[in-house]
Order: C-alpha cells, then sequence, then structure tokens
C-alpha cells in the first residue's frame, strides 16, 4: 500500500510540474509586453498577434495531439511538448527578430497542444481509483500555480538579463523539467501503446465519431462555459465593479485575489470531495447553483468593502471545487484508451472561451453595462449546470467512475 501510494505521489508530481511550467510559459510575455514593445518598436497589435499565433496554433492541434498521445504513448508526447516548447521560447530570446518571435511562439504554441491530452491520460491510468479526485486536483492546482508564479519570475530576470534573459531562464526550467521526466520516463510509461497494426487502423469509436457524441459534445461546452464564465470573474470583474458601484480600486483588487487565491484552495478541497463520492455531478451543479446566486449577489447589491471581498472569495473557493469533479465528469464518459484525444477535444474549450471571452465582455463594458457583466456569468454559470446535469456514457465501454 505505502508502496503504491509513493508510485502515485511520484506520478503526479512529474506530471504536476509539466503542467506547472506549461501554465508558466501560458503568462510568459504580458508582464514583458513594455520591455519587448520599446526594444522592437511595436504597436500592442503586433504584441497581440504573438499571443494569437500561441493561442490559435494551441486550439487548432489540441485534438490531432490527442490523437496521436493515444497512438504514441503519453509520456513520450509529454517530453516532447517539453522539449518543443522550452526549444522554441529559448530560440525566441536568442533570435533578435520580431517575426522570429511570432514563429517561435507559434512552435510554443505546438508544443503546449500535448500538456492536457497527456497528463490526463497518465493520471488516469497510473494512480489508483480512490486517488484520482486528488491527483487531477493537485495536477490543475499546479497550473494555476504556475500562472502565479509567471509574472515575479520574468520580471525578477528581466531587471538582471533583460527580457531576453528571462526567456531564456523560463526555457532553462522547461528543459529542466524535461530533463527530470526522461529520467523518470518509465514511471509515465503507464498508458498502453498500441502495436503497429492497431495505430494503422482507428477504430470509428475512438475516432472522431466518439467526439462528436453528445456525452463528449457536452462536454465541450462544459469547458467552454466554464471558460467563459472564469474569464469574465478574472478579467473585467475589477472594471465593473469600479463602474457600479465606484468601488475602490485597491478594494476590487482585493476582492478579486480573494477569489484567485481561494479559487486555487478550493482546487485542493474539489479534490478530497471528488474521491468521496461517485456523484461528481452532483457536487458540479451544487457548485455551479451555489456561484451563481453569489455571482448575482454581487452584482445586485452594493455590498461593503469586507462583504465583497468575502463574496468573491466564497464564489473563488466554490469555482474551485467544481474543478476535480469536471475532470471526473469527463473521465467517466471516456472509453479506455481515448483519454488523449477526448481530453485534448473538451479541452480545447479553455480556448474557445479565451477567445471569445474578452471580445463579449468587453463590448458590454463598452456599452456601459457593468452589472452585464456579473449578470452574464451568472447566465453562462446556470447554463453549465444543465450541461452537467445531462451528461450521459456514450455506447462504447467508459472507464468505471468507482
Amino acid at each position: 500500500m505505502a508502496r503504491r501510494r509513493a508510485g502515485d505521489a511520484r506520478v503526479i508530481g512529474l506530471v504536476s510540474a509539466a503542467h506547472f511550467v506549461s501554465h508558466v510559459y501560458g503568462l510568459l510575455l504580458p508582464p514583458l509586453f513594455a520591455f519587448i514593445r520599446s526594444d522592437y518598436g511595436l504597436s500592442y497589435q503586433e504584441l497581440a498577434l504573438v499571443l494569437a499565433s500561441y493561442n490559435v496554433v494551441s486550439a487548432v492541434f489540441q485534438t490531432p495531439a490527442g490523437f496521436l498521445v493515444d497512438r504514441f504513448g503519453a509520456g513520450r508526447l509529454l517530453i516532447a511538448g517539453l522539449l518543443l516548447g522550452s526549444t522554441a521560447i529559448g530560440a525566441a530570446a536568442l533570435v533578435p527578430s520580431y517575426w522570429a518571435l511570432v514563429v517561435c511562439f507559434g512552435i510554443a504554441g505546438l508544443g503546449n497542444t500535448v500538456y492536457h491530452p497527456s497528463d490526463y491520460t497518465i493520471l488516469s491510468h497510473a494512480v489508483a481509483q480512490k486517488r484520482i479526485g486528488q491527483a487531477f486536483s493537485i495536477h490543475t492546482f499546479s497550473g494555476l500555480l504556475g500562472f502565479a508564479a509567471a509574472p515575479p519570475l520574468v520580471l525578477f530576470s528581466a531587471r538582471f538579463w533583460g527580457w531576453h534573459g528571462a526567456l531564456l531562464v523560463s526555457a532553462a526550467i522547461g528543459m529542466a523539467v524535461a530533463l527530470v521526466l526522461i529520467g523518470q520516463s518509465r514511471a509515465l510509461a503507464v498508458s498502453p501503446v498500441p502495436t503497429l497494426a492497431e495505430r494503422l487502423r482507428l477504430p470509428d469509436r475512438q475516432g472522431w465519431r466518439l467526439l462528436m457524441t453528445p456525452a463528449i459534445l457536452r462536454n465541450l461546452v462544459f469547458f467552454t462555459l466554464l471558460a467563459l464564465a472564469g474569464g469574465g470573474i478574472s478579467n473585467f470583474s475589477i472594471v465593473a465593479l469600479v463602474a457600479l458601484y465606484e468601488t475602490p480600486l485597491w478594494v476590487a483588487n482585493v476582492a478579486l485575489t480573494g477569489f484567485l487565491l481561494m479559487s486555487a484552495l478550493g482546487v485542493l478541497l474539489g479534490g478530497v470531495i471528488a474521491d468521496r463520492t461517485r456523484h461528481h455531478t452532483r457536487v458540479a451543479a451544487l457548485g455551479f447553483a451555489l456561484s451563481a446566486s453569489v455571482i448575482f449577489a454581487i452584482g445586485t447589491v452594493a455590498l461593503a468593502p469586507a462583504a465583497l471581498i468575502v463574496m468573491m472569495a466564497t464564489a473563488g473557493l466554490l469555482s474551485g471545487i467544481i474543478q476535480p469533479s469536471r475532470d471526473m465528469i469527463v473521465r467517466a464518459v471516456t472509453p479506455a484508451g481515448s483519454f488523449g484525444k477526448v481530453f485534448g477535444f473538451v479541452t480545447t474549450g479553455f480556448n474557445v472561451g479565451g477567445v471569445i471571452g474578452p471580445l463579449f465582455f468587453g463590448w458590454l463594458m463598452d456599452r456601459g453595462e457593468p452589472r452585464a457583466i456579473f449578470m452574464a456569468v451568472v447566465a453562462i454559470t446556470l447554463v453549465s449546470l444543465l450541461t452537467v446535469s445531462t451528461t450521459r456514457i456514450p455506447g462504447s465501454k467508459a472507464v468505471a467512475a468507482g
């Protein structure tokens, strides 16, 4: 028992380290915008093109990467993605050209496509069923930690070595994690790798037809709506609170910090809950209903600063608790041998929501409708509740939920 627990911990640690790096890379550029803009004489639109190249490539190729994970093994693809992304970031630092920056971050986006399909495949096959919820929660928490670590890491590095040096430091971190994973590759070789004959034929039930089943498509919508709701609060709650209630800027910032911090802690709590119940749809539905109620109150009542901070923190805690159950719901409807393609497909919803959300919520603010930010988040959250409450297992045999 102790040996199995130690093996689970090692796999979770390795996968979470890679996930941490992926999120650092996802938030690498924005803190460096001022340095790059000054050095290359760029507009913000030109800087946005660099980010777009990363995100568009990730969105387009993540599902195909999931197919490759199922065919050639999750551990191999995870290491390859780390090496590719780190090399691209390093090249962006060393080649003094704006267009090289665009191309290199596009290549880094290609490396980014392997993380979700590989991570969830490895965890689903390697970790004991009774700890899989906590495994998913630690994996998600490591990503949130990567987002939190990226700005101070790159700004501290840029202070001493410039923005080129900051990219090189980030690339070195990715390379170091890749080397650790190479050294522990046997621990990651846990998912069954198909034979050559199996690779040459992909049964319909495990191909695109599987991804087009109602259960999988509902989960794609599920992830997209989660990204929309989370992005609405993360990106626009500060300006909405200031415009709606004349909330002091520092109070709005503290409230958002409370939301993000408690969301991270909620993820860990949600992992414990997910391991203690088979009713993951109920956990998610209850979390959505309570979260929508809290956000509705924030959008309709002018709260005192302390009350606002507590309410935002509560909403963050609820949103975090939902996330491990979210992953368990996807796992429950996924046939064995298809984790890569299914998780690669449904987590594309993060990219879709990340593109649509800023445009939609920005449009609401431009129309002078700050209250609509919160009401839209409430509506999106309630629709999300409907997607999880109607989830069904597809016709092919799925992984047991308990």
